[in-house]
Formats: structure tokens, C-alpha cells, sequence
């Protein structure tokens, strides 16, 4: 299989032609070769629009999901951003290409152990993997200009909000009711806006069952 013209045609037939117009995301999506991130058994698949089973309950998200919630996040080449469960790591690999430093967290040893492998295999320097569970975030290296999480969740927890800088962005996909919406919060000084960018439905992260929700 041609993975290059794979990835080529889900650039073309995916992304552009469903609103993904932000070039960081559409050159580093182009960039990245996502059949590295599932297993061999699954990487002539690699390039289909559905989520992809990589193993422990987790998913590798839709290519359009990906490059949807990433544009909603208006990243900067400046920006650091935390990128919440990175899995096999393909997020923080698109995101190492679109932004100044990633630390992907990860809560699945094994996982975190091939997003790490997978990294360097790329040699992509700005991203560090890093072990906790996701719901907490990783304040140890906070604030963040980003935080993507990949997947989705009942509610944004309330400890993720203070981990933004001011003037950040958390997109994260608020799964309630039986339906999804793709969720942006924004900081700005003490005072944390709300918006919803779009209506979208990811797998959930187990992860985040009964946390504190932040209440609007």
C-alpha cells in the first residue's frame, strides 16, 4: 500500500473538503504518517474517516475529528499546548509540527511507551510524553496556551481550567444526553469564557467518568 497517497487522499477527500481550512493543520496532517500509530494489523486502514481501535478501550480519532478540534483551537506556532490523551501519540505528533513545545499525557503505560517510541521515530524533540491520570491534566509544566483533549468526556473537569494561560484555549469534545458538542473554553485573566464551536461525537475517555465538572 501507497501510504502517501493515502495520506494525500484524506487530506483532499477529508479535511478540505469539510471545512478545515487552517494551513498549520492541513501541512501537518499532510506530514504526519499516521499508519505508524495503529497496530500493523490495522494500517492499511490507517487512513479511513472512522476512529481506529488501538488497544486498551482507546481509539486513534477520526482524521476530520482531529483536524476539526484542532483548528477550533486556533494553535500558534508559539504555542504550548497540553495534549490529553495522546494514546499511540498521533495528536502530539500533528501538533509537535503545528506548535513551539506538546506534552502529551497519557494514563496507559503501554501506550504511553509506543507514543514515546513513536516520537522519536519521527524526531520530533518538542513533544515529552509524560505518566497521570487525564482527568488531571499535568499542572507540573502549566500554564498552557492549548489543551486538546482526544476524546470524549461528561464534563470539562474543573482542574483543567486553571492549567491555561491567559488567553488559552481548551477544546474537548462534551459528550451528554446521547449526543456530542465540540466545547471551547478560554481564559482571560480570572474570568473563563464558553462556547460551543460545533456538534461532533468522539469515543469517550474512561478516564474522566465522575470528575469535578466545571460549571459555567
Amino acid at each position: 500500500m501507497d501510504y502517501g497517497v493515502a495520506r494525500t487522499n484524506m487530506i483532499e477527500n477529508q479535511i478540505r473538503t469539510n471545512r478545515v481550512t487552517d494551513p498549520l493543520v492541513i501541512e501537518a496532517m499532510a506530514a504526519v504518517p499516521r499508519e505508524i500509530f495503529v497496530p500493523k494489523a490495522f494500517r492499511g486502514v490507517a487512513y479511513v474517516d472512522e476512529d481506529l481501535a488501538i488497544g486498551g478501550g482507546r481509539f486513534l480519532l477520526e482524521p476530520l475529528n482531529t483536524a476539526r478540534l484542532l483548528q477550533v483551537a486556533a494553535i500558534k506556532t508559539s504555542d504550548v499546548v497540553l495534549d490529553i490523551g495522546c494514546a499511540s501519540g498521533y495528536s502530539s505528533a500533528v501538533l509537535a509540527r503545528m506548535a513551539s513545545t506538546v506534552v502529551a499525557l497519557e494514563c496507559d503505560a503501554e501506550l504511553a511507551a509506543k507514543a514515546v517510541a513513536n516520537l522519536a521515530e519521527l524526531g520530533l524533540d518538542n513533544a515529552v510524553v509524560v505518566s497521570g491520570p487525564l482527568h488531571e491534566g499535568y499542572a507540573k509544566q502549566a500554564p498552557y496556551d492549548v489543551i486538546v483533549i482526544n476524546g470524549a468526556i461528561p464534563a470539562v473537569p474543573a482542574a483543567l481550567k486553571h492549567q491555561l494561560a491567559d488567553g488559552g484555549r481548551l477544546v474537548a469534545v462534551v459528550h451528554e444526553k446521547g449526543s456530542g458538542r465540540v466545547s471551547v473554553t478560554e481564559r482571560h485573566g480570572d474570568v473563563f469564557g464558553h462556547r460551543i464551536a460545533f456538534d461532533g461525537n468522539s469515543p469517550l475517555l474512561k478516564d474522566f467518568e465522575q470528575t469535578p465538572a466545571f460549571v459555567f
